[in-house]
């Protein structure tokens, strides 16, 4: 196996934790020129030897040593990682796009795993669990201050071994106890449909092996007949994954030759610049996938090779980003084996997008800012900013992004659980009003009024309610605007009001929305 098994795999994204892994072969003759501590490395010996004759319980030398290595990481950078056994097979699983667990996808809240949505035809989904359950219990273990991590590993497991999840589910007034039986879950990366209007919408979960000819397949049969009137394209809440699909995604609808992403790091070896290219079958897309107009929904989840596509896709005005500002991984790993079954995830390089802009720690900013749902956002994950010994970028301060990640409030209505790509998805129907010519709301002002109207008290009376008022929103006139803005319309678009039509006009004050009349 070797390092022929790591090259298998050597160009990964692993996760909101994960990154690029890039196979780089450092070789002990490039560090000669540094020569080894070697009163350091004694005294390294000595404790080493002390630990072992004298602790009081004895220890293995292969424990001693990988706690030794694991150590060498503790102050680097979060994406910097010892891979003993587990970790490599892990690692192997979710690249290939199969492991044994439940079959669902979870964020976390008030220090819990929320399930954000149970994949199709899995044991979670043939059990009954509903997006929005929170699991309290893991096989009666409280996940209350758990890791998103530990509750991932504690549900995984070998086939036909059961688990039974406690969830707490709105409207019920008790806890469920659910029993599920694991299986191999093969994540299916790549969705599609047609929606009204002739518009496409393809949804990418994560970058896999077998994403890029299973992208192409799909906008093939999407609809043979015509070309779609847009284009669709959801990488929300896509920790990322293989960087040559990554590279494949973002060469099915950019012009051949377009630069997609480089990398610059110390090593030589670790700077490259990666253009659209035509393997894998992406000669064979059709054409309109370069041409339709398009949207790429975004959002905190959204991370490395996720970034990758939508900076290349923002750089060359290929399409508009629409949703949030996403996870802000832009750092480069080297996976360097150690042994046939363990290695080292070691971070050397930054990558840049085409217009060479680093999103480290900024994430890619969306054209149009669009909130999770009507009500504003539901995930409130930790991005790259948020993990300790993160890499700085040299183009902006941690004290601007804390100070982003200060001024972001708690929205006064809870915002509801949603289906990527379905009926209830807020996100999708302002791209797609977008896409169509219609005004994009960045959250639905009148849901915010009817549910802080139900919670209000009696309003005191006296004092000037308007003295700190701006002005009314104005919902029928339609104006040229700039790329960021939320309300931007398509030249040409219809007008956007109907003769009889109720236009609801709102003023934002310091206690919230007061409708018009």
């Amino acid at each position: 196996m070797g390092a022929r098994r790591f090259r298998s795999f050597g160009l990964v994204a692993l996760g909101v934790a994960g990154g690029i892994l890039i196979s780089l072969g450092i070789s002990a003759a490039a560090q000669r020129g540094d020569p080894l501590p070697l009163k350091e490395l004694q005294q390294f010996a000595n404790v080493f030897s002390a630990i072992k004759s004298s602790y009081i319980e004895p220890m293995s030398d292969k424990t001693l040593i990988d706690d030794a290595i694991k150590g060498l990481f503790t102050d680097l950078d979060p994406h910097s990682a010892y891979l003993d056994p587990e970790a490599f097979k892990e690692m192997e699983a979710i690249t290939q796009g199969g492991f044994g667990g439940l079959g669902i996808e979870i964020g976390s809240e008030d220090g819990m795993p929320k399930v954000i949505a149970p994949i199709e035809d899995t044991p979670a989904a043939r059990a009954g669990i509903m997006a929005g359950d929170l699991i309290t219990e893991i096989d009666g273990k409280p996940t209350k201050g758990m890791t998103l991590n530990d509750a991932i590993k504690l549900m995984r497991g070998e086939p036909n071994t059961s688990i039974v999840l406690t969830i707490k589910r709105e409207g019920q007034a008790k806890p469920l106890k659910i029993k599920i039986v694991r299986a191999i879950i093969k994540v299916r990366s790549v969705r599609s449909k047609m929606l009204s209007g002739d518009i496409a919408f393809v949804r990418i979960s994560q970058f896999q092996e077998t994403t890029v000819p299973d992208l192409v397949k799909q906008l093939r049969a999407l609809d043979p007949k015509h070309t779609p009137k847009g284009l669709i394209l959801d990488l929300r809440n896509d920790p990322g994954g293989l960087l040559d699909s990554a590279i494949g995604v973002a060469s099915t609808f950019l012009k051949s030759n377009d630069l997609v992403v480089s990398t610059k790091g110390r090593v030589p070896s670790s700077n490259h610049q990666y253009y659209a290219t035509q393997a894998d079958g992406v000669s064979t897309v059709p054409g309109w996938t370069k041409t339709v107009p398009m949207v790429v929904l975004v959002n905190v989840g959204s991370a490395s090779a996720s970034e990758i596509v939508s900076g290349a896709l923002q750089d060359h005005k290929r399409g508009k980003i629409m949703g949030n500002r996403t996870f802000g991984k832009g750092s480069v790993q080297s996976v360097l084996p150690l042994s046939e079954d363990t290695g080292i995830k070691l971070t050397t390089a930054r990558y840049y997008t085409p217009s060479g802009r680093s999103i480290q720690v900024t994430g890619v900013e969306p054209d149009i800012v669009v909130d999770d749902t009507p009500q504003g956002n539901l995930f409130r994950l930790p991005r790259e900013v948020d993990l300790k010994h993160h890499l700085l970028n040299s183009a902006v301060t941690d004290e601007s992004a804390d100070e982003e990640k200060a001024s972001a409030t708690k929205p006064k209505v809870e915002p509801k659980m949603f289906e990527f790509g379905g009926t209830d998805d807020f996100q999708l129907r302002q791209a797609v009003n977008f896409l169509e010519g219609r005004k994009v709301h960045k959250i639905e002002p009148g849901l915010i009024l009817a549910a802080s109207k139900k919670a209000a008290k009696p309003a005191a009376t006296g004092g000037d309610a308007g003295s700190k008022t701006e002005p009314a929103e104005k919902k029928s006139k339609v104006k040229p605007q700039g790329p960021g803005s939320s309300d931007q319309p398509v030249p040409g678009a219809a007008p956007q009001t109907v003769p009889g039509q109720k236009i609801e006009r709102f003023r934002i004050t310091p206690h919230g929305l007061i409708e018009l009349h």
